[in-house]
């Protein structure tokens, strides 16, 4: 379906990594799949010394490397792409990319309706809104006629005081339906088929509930430490970067109540609700819920692997997490006494993204031989990446004499539909965007309320440094303290097992 509106995507970081790895491989495939408006252009603003021509050659690169696109394929895309250069603080830059911008809607005839990206570091989003308020180009103007939408990239903020600010400047330029907070995971093909899996099948939504669910877990694990981020990634660790974010969206999406219309204040209304019932952590019982860790160094299959604090810009005293395991409850109707248990980490044994629904046992054992253990009970298992698909894990009959039970997997595989091309995150979340739909985006009051969930836990961290940091040798699956969150609720599952360096895809 082509987004219906003519309008101009506006980079700011256009010349950055997020743009050239994710963003323009994304609107390259909406271009080769017709999916863009027929009127269309991107233009890419920053400091880098560049006109179009070298621009288009600079992410003709980024194709080819990227997306294995070579340059002769994506000519008739880069002939869209446009650059100013912009360092968008004083007035005069200011007003410089405002007649560049004028000029690039006059030529192709946009009428004034444009989606600004924040494709930056956090520093300069208040500084970019600003300007964008001064030039009027916040709203509907003689000169610029059309709608105005922008799109932030997380963090949102880095505890409840920035997260507020931040939101107060975005909503004293923008309103807040013209905000599109963009969280990639949101934009992945099973992350939305839980809503699909939940709301659409009988033999699911019956049973989503305290009644039958004995806990959720949920995984986000890489297999690659910080790599080149470590200026980055030692202010911000991973309950900043992954848990706050990713994963309690994952959470809201597993917990939330049917919408009642499918459309963007339905659904966001429903993840709010979600957040809302969090129930708060208690600072006596910290410890018994939060596990942080750090990588240490190791060796795999006779490869050295670095610690954290031998990682370029990390100093050695460092104390920032680069795992985190939290146990935690929803308190309502739906879930009252149902334990959640989310986890990630840098530096784990392979790459993998999934949900594990847990199902109770059944209440009286007749099968004695496996009732008693984990594999005793259903599990449901939903893989957001890699090898996209949902596993439903049930007992049959071991064929033979007698009654041994033996747990199997019910498979669904995207990788295996014939012809389906999964779009990638990006590519569907720019798309929701040129249409208006502001579904799979986040909304300010849940970003907030999201904080203040784990702010109990960064207030802690910082002001007890007596607060555990325990080590896990790189390559393993974090620190074995974790499993005590886990106690009387059976092991984490461990998905892959036996890796060599290599990792690799996780089976179902």
């Amino acid at each position: 379906m082509n987004s219906k509106d003519k309008h101009i995507l506006v980079i700011f970081g256009g010349s950055g990594d997020l743009t050239q790895r994710k963003l323009i491989p994304a609107l390259y495939d909406l271009h080769r799949k017709k999916m863009l408006p027929k009127t269309f252009a991107i233009v890419g603003v920053g400091r880098s010394d560049m006109n179009h021509e070298s621009y288009r050659n600079h992410l003709a690169v980024g194709l080819e490397k990227y997306h294995s696109t070579p340059p002769d394929k994506s000519k008739d895309f880069l002939h869209l792409c446009y650059y100013i250069q912009s360092e968008f603080q004083s007035y005069t830059s200011l007003e410089l990319f405002v007649e560049q911008l004028y000029e690039i809607d006059i030529k192709i005839q946009t009428k004034g309706n444009f989606i600004f990206y924040l494709s930056t570091p956090p520093s300069l989003y208040e500084p970019i809104v600003t300007g964008l308020g001064k030039a009027k180009l916040n709203i509907s103007s003689e000169r610029f006629p059309g709608w105005k939408r922008l799109i932030v990239e997380k963090p949102f903020g880095k505890d409840v005081a920035s997260a507020h600010k931040l939101q107060q400047h975005l909503i004293s330029h923008f309103d807040e339906e013209q905000i599109y907070r963009i969280d990639h995971y949101l934009g992945k093909e099973t992350a939305q088929n839980i809503l699909v899996t939940r709301f659409y099948n009988t033999i699911f939504e019956p049973l989503w509930n305290r009644n039958y669910i004995h806990h959720v877990e949920i995984t986000s694990a890489e297999q690659e430490g910080i790599g080149n981020r470590g200026g980055y990634y030692d202010g911000s660790g991973a309950l900043r970067d992954m848990l706050q974010n990713h994963l309690l969206q994952l959470v809201a999406l597993t917990a939330m109540e049917p919408p009642t219309n499918f459309n963007a204040d339905s659904i966001r209304n429903e993840v709010l609700k979600v957040f809302q019932s969090l129930r708060p952590l208690n600072l006596d019982n910290l410890k018994r819920q939060v596990v942080r860790g750090q990588y240490t160094q190791s060796h795999i299959d006779g490869i050295l692997k670095k610690a954290y604090t031998e990682e370029l810009d990390i100093p050695a005293n460092s104390r920032t997490e680069t795992y985190v395991a939290l146990k935690f409850f929803i308190d309502n109707w739906r879930w009252g006494g149902v334990p959640f248990f989310i986890r990630t980490g840098k530096n784990l044994p392979t790459r993998v993204t999934e949900i594990v629904i847990t199902f109770k046992s059944i209440p009286h054992p007749v099968f004695v031989k496996t009732a008693s253990t984990q594999e005793s009970k259903n599990q449901l298992i939903i893989r957001i990446q890699p090898d996209e698909g949902i596993a439903f894990r049930f007992g049959v009959k071991i064929p033979g004499i007698g009654f041994d039970v033996e747990t199997t997997n019910m498979n669904f595989k995207y990788a295996q539909k014939e012809g389906i091309e999964l779009p990638s995150a990006y590519e569907r979340l720019l798309h929701d965007c040129m249409q208006g739909d502001a579904s799979l985006f986040t909304r300010g009051d849940a970003v907030d309320l999201a904080w203040q969930f784990v702010q109990p836990i960064l207030d802690e961290w910082e002001n007890n440094p007596d607060f555990p940091l325990y080590g896990y040798p790189a390559g393993s699956w974090g620190p074995k303290e974790a499993n005590d969150l886990k106690v009387g609720y059976g092991d984490w599952r461990y998905p892959c097992k036996n890796l060599n360096s290599d990792g690799g895809y996780c089976e179902l």
